[in-house]
């Protein structure tokens, strides 16, 4: 979830000139790449952008996630192409695979490699020189580009553009701050102005079921000017997996049971509130105690003080990869999570006037790869 700072809200008047400065600056950019002036690589396959329009944790690894299960399925060989947030790479560009570590790669890149061994998964934060890479040596079927809205440099066929629950509600919420909607850095999350959402091909929310009729009534607000088709996704819990010392989870799915009693639910992702409640869900009790760190927090430093909590341990996806190679002593599990599309709103649902219903995600993710692909 994207959250202010505190000082943004406070310093909001004195931040705003900056504001629409930083706004203008990405329209600016936007209409040089459509025009051509600037240049772009187009891969010579199906490019897909999953991206959002904020910073913070919207749900692009999950979807991402989702995308190559799908792939695998029909057995398509798909490439992600990756900046590998805070990745150090000893050499670029680089393939996230187990084995390589983290801190070269990225976490989320590795946990996306251990998931998918028949992926490819590239990180190079120059985008188009992996790219360039791949069709040189192993083509792929199709790329997924990782956090690729505002990555012009390359070209794409469909923008899947994440938003969040924060960025399209209408209403104030109690503890929460106003609306994210259209507030650009440094005033607030936003990294472009509304108007780009104009190249969005479909937009995806991350969400429980509950929430689905209040966001729904705001969405035909904010998005009635981009009619796109809009899907719904949460985050579902499935199973357990081993963490084993030095390598990513791996072993065969455990249920819930396996852990009895108390535990420790430690993460280190965008919104711990979020995986607070999906672990609680899964287990069916809240955790002892809870050790929320930043996004892609390196653990190496807390090593010790996780020795001493004596508890099993439960992680997300990307925090097990840095955790295996603690070789911790306490039991270390990962739950595996996947993203799960629930319900969508189609262009005549959103807009009121004429258009199509939407379907199912599923549905219209293949209807339309069955046009981009050969």
């Amino acid at each position: 979830m994207a959250k202010r700072h505190p000082l943004q809200n406070v310093l909001a008047p004195l931040l705003l000139p900056l504001s629409v400065l930083y706004g203008i600056g990405g329209l600016c950019r936007r209409t040089l790449v459509r025009r051509g002036v600037l240049k772009c690589w187009k891969p010579p396959r199906p490019c897909i952008s999953i991206g959002n329009i904020s910073w913070g944790g919207t749900g692009k690894t999950p979807v991402t996630d989702y995308l190559l299960s799908w792939a695998e399925e029909c057995n398509l060989r798909a490439a992600v192409l990756t900046r590998g947030y805070k990745a150090k790479p000893s050499s670029l560009p680089l393939r996230a695979a187990p084995g390589v570590p983290a801190a070269e790669c990225g976490d989320e890149p590795l946990m996306l490699a251990a998931r998918h061994p028949d992926a490819v998964v590239m990180v190079d934060p120059e985008r188009n020189r992996a790219g360039q890479f791949l069709e040189k040596t192993a083509p792929p079927d199709l790329y997924l580009l990782d956090d690729g809205f505002q990555h012009l440099s390359t070209g794409r066929d469909l923008d899947l553009v994440l938003l969040d629950k924060d960025d399209v509600r209408l209403h104030p919420v109690p503890n929460h701050p106003p609306s994210n909607w259209n507030r650009v850095i440094p005033a607030g999350t936003w990294r472009e102005r509304k108007s780009a959402l104009s190249d969005a091909d479909a937009f995806l929310i991350k969400m429980e079921p509950e929430e689905w009729p209040a966001i729904r009534e705001a969405l035909k607000i904010r998005l009635n000017a981009f009619p796109r088709p809009v899907f719904a996704f949460r985050m579902e819990p499935s199973s357990l997996r081993p963490v084993h010392g030095g390598t990513s989870p791996s072993g065969t799915p455990l249920r819930a049971d396996a852990v009895q009693g108390p535990y420790v639910f430690v993460c280190g992702i965008g919104d711990p509130s979020q995986a607070l409640h999906t672990v609680t869900t899964f287990f069916g009790r809240a955790p002892e105690r809870t050790l929320p760190f930043p996004d892609h927090h390196d653990f190496r430093k807390e090593r010790a003080m996780l020795e001493a909590l004596a508890l099993p341990i439960v992680c997300t996806g990307k925090d097990a990869v840095k955790l295996a190679a603690l070789h911790l002593t306490p039991p270390c599990f990962s739950l595996d999570v996947s993203a799960r599309f629930f319900a969508s709103m189609g262009v005549k649902e959103l807009t009121g006037g004429p258009g199509e219903d939407a379907p199912d995600f599923k549905t219209w993710w293949e209807e339309t790869l069955r046009r981009l692909l050969p």
